[in-house]
């Protein structure tokens, strides 16, 4: 394992016209289980499909349908809890959540409220070099999304498209652990990844697959190490959620937003109102959607079509075998196995599918080279065209053999460059690519020495200048690589230019 330090939250503190505020904070996380069918019946997940057209009759609210069970998406909340280290409960139970909205047809959500299916766990978040902070999960509970109410697509009617109706959501609420705005970002950004690592959301905000409800309150300075000493929340102030945030950005400048009006209405004598809102990125501040309800105002009851969960502790056991290696882990082993730096491990680890496409690259390689390779020249290269990993032009494969051909000395750095500029606009086997365009490195002494010597006889100023500053030796080199048109080998152009200037 890493030598990680863990540091307790440091809040950020505000300071408003009369004091000095912290801040105290909470998420509630929206993860889409990532199962090609919905939770309570077989109608596909596929987004992007025509509206209206991945709709079961039970999604629909039709009457007499009755809700079954996806066992798949059990499984996949039962392993997301594992790897955030959380409680499985081999007993839960499904509620109802009585509300009303034009795309929840049955006129109730299926949650869980009483009994969920994970308990309590944890999240290591990243907050610098060698510094982790745990913010601990309180809960994990499966319920199913809502539609989507399209208001404008005509002046005078909404629509509503029931594709995402019956869609499993695992909701993954926070301890209000988390005292600033970019923590709460790099929250967000930890548990995606862990999701991703283990298959259980693609972690897609911009889809909608992944977005946070964010609480926030303020306190004065101490309040908090009151709270955490009873327990009593009360210390903590009135707090405010902040719904359906999809973006890392939005989410810091949202808090920051919701934190000062608080402070501001407060200051002024006005007592902060327990409510939704929502943040207008267009304008930068958030504004009141409707009062926050608690759980009594939705009526909960345990949904009587639905008998509780009971699974056996040697399935869990089945899926705690299954866990993939995930980030933390596999950030470790690259710094212990390929003798990497933490910065490189961190950069090829941050997404599941750059760290499968190192190792290919690395494996039976030298493994700070294929580090390098990948994150300098795959990875900027990627950057500057827009391109996900799974667009590459250059294959693990194809960046492995170019890395063969420099070890084996028959290319040179530069020369592999140019190798690899051909490979992604034109594709290719590499090996096949230098032998057919008499790309490979000059290794004869022989005819480089014979190189040396004609840039030596035709340039006597500079050989007289560089008896007094070695550093010239360079030119020398350069005027060589220049003259082999970068075929020849630099180390082998070092000796000899050095040797034969008696540097």
């Amino acid at each position: 394992m890493l030598d990680l330090t863990y540091e307790a939250p440091t809040p950020k503190v505000i300071q408003g016209a009369k004091h000095d505020w912290e801040l105290v904070i909470g998420l509630e996380v929206h993860a889409q289980v990532a199962s090609k069918a919905k939770l309570f019946s077989g109608a596909s997940t596929q987004f992007g499909a025509e509206p209206n057209s991945n709709v079961a009759f039970v999604d629909a609210g039709m009457p007499g349908m009755l809700p079954v069970i996806n066992e798949g998406c059990v499984a996949l909340a039962v392993k997301t809890g594992l790897g955030l280290k959380a409680q499985i409960n081999l007993v839960s139970a499904f509620d109802r959540k009585n509300y009303f909205y034009p795309d929840l047809p049955q006129g109730y959500q299926i949650s869980q409220l009483y009994h969920p299916l994970v308990g309590e766990g944890e999240v290591l978040v990243d907050m610098g070099p060698g510094v982790a902070r745990k913010v601990r999960i309180e809960r994990i509970h499966m319920e199913q999304d809502a539609g989507k109410s399209i208001h404008d697509m005509d002046p005078h009617m909404s629509f509503v498209d029931l594709n995402r109706t019956g869609v499993a959501l695992m909701e993954i609420v926070s301890r209000p652990d988390i005292r600033g705005p970019e923590e709460a970002a790099a929250y967000v950004g930890k548990l995606r990844q862990i999701l991703r690592y283990l298959g259980t959301c693609n972690g897609d905000m911009q889809n909608g697959n992944l977005r946070a409800d964010v609480n926030v309150s303020v306190c004065r300075p101490g309040d908090y190490e009151k709270f955490i000493e009873t327990g009593d929340p009360s210390v903590l102030g009135t707090r405010c959620e902040i719904k359906n945030m999809n973006s890392m950005r939005f989410i810091q400048a949202a808090i920051d937003h919701e934190a000062r009006r608080q402070i501001a209405i407060i200051e002024d004598g006005g007592s902060v109102v327990q409510e939704t809102r929502l943040y207008d990125p267009d304008k930068g501040e958030t504004r009141s959607m409707r009062n926050k309800e608690e759980a009594h105002d939705y009526r909960y009851f345990p949904d009587p079509d639905l008998l509780p969960l009971e699974i056996e502790q040697a399935w869990v056991d089945e899926i705690a075998g299954s866990l993939p290696e995930l980030p933390d882990e596999k950030r470790a082993r690259f710094v212990t196995e390929y003798g990497m730096t933490e910065y490189d491990a961190n950069v090829l680890t941050a997404e599941v599918e750059n760290a499968a496409f190192f190792e290919e690259v690395a494996a039976g390689r030298d493994g700070k080279t294929a580090a390098n390779w990948v994150i300098n020249e795959l990875f900027g290269r990627l950057k500057k065209d827009d391109l996900a990993i799974s667009e590459s032009p250059v294959s693990a494969a194809q960046l492995g053999a170019i890395l063969d051909l420099l070890a084996k000395d028959e290319i040179s750095g530069k020369i592999a460059k140019d190798l690899f500029e051909i490979v992604w606009t034109e594709g290719g086997d590499p090996a096949q690519i230098v032998e057919d365009r008499g790309m490979k490195q000059v290794t004869d002494t022989g005819a480089i020495e014979a190189a040396v010597d004609d840039i030596i006889a035709a340039n006597p100023a500079q050989v007289e200048k560089a008896q007094g500053n070695p550093k010239l030796a360079g030119w020398f080199v350069g005027q060589v690589m220049k003259a082999t048109g970068g075929k020849a080998n630099p180390k082998a152009v070092n000796q000899i230019v050095t040797d034969k200037l008696g540097l």
